[in-house]
């Protein structure tokens, strides 16, 4: 990672402001994605000097790095579709790139990738704070990864990072005559199985890295929140905004979690994706 003049024109990877050519800004070789000047002085990173000479090259790299996976997804979906429209138009191929829309099967891909990124960002704020973030882990034995891993002096939370539009909102069935049923939505969008996802990834932390007390939660990002209240709980899963969530980890700054050694283990048994 280093600053550097842009030779194109890029976005931001943290708060998705455009960047023209030959703008000053940081480069990340390994995710080849860039972060304007002003948000990595605000997540600590330092633009003025080269970062390949830095330790916070290290620290990111123990860390991992947020929404990788998913950047990877949509890089190597993005190739393919430009790849199958050259072949379909010969010679005009590159015509038909720069005119066709990216289909919103692989442009799902990098929104994930921004929202994951956004609230990484976040959340490596809370090293001041006494708590341990750890990006983008693959789960063992699997292809699916977790977002984002924080250790707490008080738990171990497992966060899962979602650029949804829309209220997220708790609907509540049955209940007397009928068996009690909970639905996340989002918007017009049901995404209950989206908790059943966090819920699966806290019972593997808890089989894995036994001890600690393990908090899943599901963090909408740029949902449509209120200004007041807006967070809620469903069968045990905290559902809220990354300003609530930050608020929430900062609250656990008080326990007998030994943050460095749990920090160890996870990062141990769950490698960067």
């Amino acid at each position: 990672m280093k600053k550097m003049r842009l030779r194109y024109a890029g976005t931001c990877r943290v708060c998705a402001k455009s960047l023209p050519a030959r703008a000053e800004a940081i480069y990340d070789s390994e995710t080849r994605t860039v972060i304007c000047l002003e948000c990595a002085n605000e997540v600590g990173e330092p633009p003025a000097a080269d970062l390949e000479s830095l330790s916070d090259v290290t620290s990111l790299a123990e860390s991992g790095v947020a929404g990788l996976s998913a950047r990877r997804e949509y890089d190597r979906r993005k190739a393919k579709d430009e790849q199958r429209l050259r072949e379909k138009w010969g010679r005009f191929g590159g015509i038909a790139v720069a005119l066709s829309e990216e289909r919103q099967s692989t442009k799902a891909w990098e929104r994930g990738a921004i929202g994951e990124e956004r609230l990484g960002a976040r959340l490596d704020s809370l090293a001041d704070h006494g708590i341990a973030v750890l990006h983008d882990r693959r789960i063992p034995g699997s292809q699916a990864n977790i977002d984002h891993i924080v250790i707490t002096p008080s738990a171990i939370w497992v966060i899962d990072a979602k650029r949804y539009k829309g209220r997220p909102e708790l609907k509540i069935e049955g209940g007397i005559l009928r068996p009690r049923a909970e639905k996340l939505l989002v918007g017009r969008r049901d995404c209950t199985k989206l908790v059943d996802g966090v819920l699966k990834q806290v019972d593997v932390l808890r089989r894995l890295v036994p001890g600690p007390r393990v908090v899943g939660a599901l963090c909408f990002v740029e949902a449509d929140w209120p200004l007041i209240g807006g967070m809620f709980t469903t069968r045990e899963i905290p559902v809220l905004s990354p300003r609530r969530l930050v608020k929430q980890l900062l609250q656990e700054a008080a326990g007998d979690v030994d943050v460095a050694a749990i920090r160890g283990a996870v990062a141990s048994r769950f490698k960067p994706a």
